[in-house]
């Protein structure tokens, strides 16, 4: 007797070959990505990378995701997003060992190496996205973005141990081309989807023509560019103010870096709850629960407002990571279920570019911020905007269900 499509939809996704994979090579990606910045950290303390060569290597590599993911979004709806996760992975993989040959001899070299592998990074993220629409059925896909988003966090638990296990064994050239061979895993592991292109039209159209389809699509969504609007403005005021103020609070207020350890940890473990909530939870207005759970943000920047208890930092900091993935999951599902599938790349790339990828110039301008306006002022400002920004969406047209009017296929 065969298996009947109720008994395969009630069967866990990690248990579907085609998803394993996919989920493997995200996982191997996330790895590939989290490890290299302790890999290059650990080639300061070697003295084989200066601090100023660190910055200028790191900066390349976001660079290159910046350039990377809006002409990724663009090529994964003209072609395969299989194919498109192929070769960003390839020219990661091929970026990470150029990078060991530039280390203790020519910074330029790691520079335009990591333009390379921060390209590769980026190029995958809107097929990776696009790919579970093509793999995942639509009743599974919240559970199944709930697992990637659970890997993504054991990665970024696991990634600095692992990191600093392997150095004990290993130079930091030789992790060096071991990131580089995590990405040729991720860029082979993935199956291929269903997409098919669309046929090639009689004229040639332009890029530009084809990013801003992508845009017209977003812009049919109302609840996209509100909860998109939520998400760039929590990462670019609270995310950013608390990356360059619990290190000073840690040492300053406390006098001990365990605090700083403690409350980025316990982000992680947030983040871990959540996606692990989110795999089976559905509330009635999930749009509403998604920006109610990313305002909570806001709890983290106020904990370092006011002389509190190490312990208040640290829960905030759990509830801040808790909140994230119950927004992130529906946000991603939503977004694989409303938007046009020949366009859906194009959206998760702008996505991709306003969010994190805006998340640097945030983190360039809070440091003069605080130094004009202090500490107390600047953190005040995040810790409202987080508050105040999600919660004004919530009056957007189609926020109540991220978009539920109409179903898609």
């Amino acid at each position: 007797m065969g298996v009947t499509t109720t008994d395969h939809l009630r069967r866990s996704v990690l248990r579907e070959p085609t998803f394993v994979r996919l989920w493997l090579g995200t996982t191997a990606s996330g790895l590939a990505t989290w490890a290299l910045p302790f890999v290059l950290g650990l080639a300061v303390l070697t003295r084989e990378l200066g601090a100023a060569g660190l910055g200028v290597v790191l900066a390349a590599r976001t660079v290159g995701f910046l350039l990377a993911v809006p002409v990724s979004g663009v090529l994964a709806d003209r072609h395969s997003r299989r194919g498109v996760v192929l070769w960003s992975g390839l020219a990661a993989a091929v970026g990470a060992p150029v990078m060991a040959l530039g280390l203790d001899r020519s910074v330029p070299l790691m520079a335009a190496a990591a333009v390379v592998v921060g390209a590769g990074q980026g190029a995958c993220r809107p097929a990776f996205q696009a790919l579970v629409a093509e793999t995942v059925e639509p009743e599974r896909r919240q559970t199944a973005n709930a697992a990637m988003a659970l890997s993504v966090r054991v990665v970024t638990l696991s990634a600095p141990a692992l990191t600093a296990l392997l150095a004990t064994v290993f130079s930091t050239a030789a992790l060096l081309v071991g990131t580089g061979l995590v990405w040729l895993f991720a860029a082979l592991a993935p199956p291929a989807g269903r997409h098919v292109a669309e046929a090639t039209p009689t004229h040639r159209v332009s890029f530009v023509h084809e990013f801003t389809e992508g845009v017209w699509e977003a812009r049919r969504h109302p609840w996209f560019l509100a909860g998109l609007g939520a998400l760039t403005a929590v990462i670019a005021t609270g995310y950013s103010a608390t990356g360059v103020v619990l290190p000073l609070v840690s040492r300053d207020a406390f006098g001990t870096e365990a605090v700083l350890a403690a409350a980025l940890t316990a982000y992680t473990v947030g983040g871990l709850l959540g996606a692990l909530v989110v795999a089976r939870w559905r509330p009635s207005a999930p749009g509403w629960a998604a920006l109610v759970a990313l305002a909570c943000y806001g709890f983290a920047p106020l904990a370092l407002l006011f002389p509190v208890h190490w312990a208040l930092v640290v829960a905030a900091y759990l509830v801040a990571g808790l909140g994230i993935e119950l927004f992130n999951v529906p946000w991603f599902t939503a977004t694989q279920r409303e938007v046009a599938p020949d366009k859906l790349a194009r959206v998760s790339s702008l996505d991709f570019l306003l969010s994190y990828g805006l998340a640097p110039v945030g983190l360039a301008l809070i440091a003069p911020a605080i130094n004009a306006f202090g500490v107390t002022a600047v953190l005040g400002v995040c810790a409202a905007v987080c508050f105040a920004v999600p919660t004004a969406v919530m009056f957007a047209p189609t926020t109540r269900d991220f978009g539920r009017a109409r179903s898609r296929p």
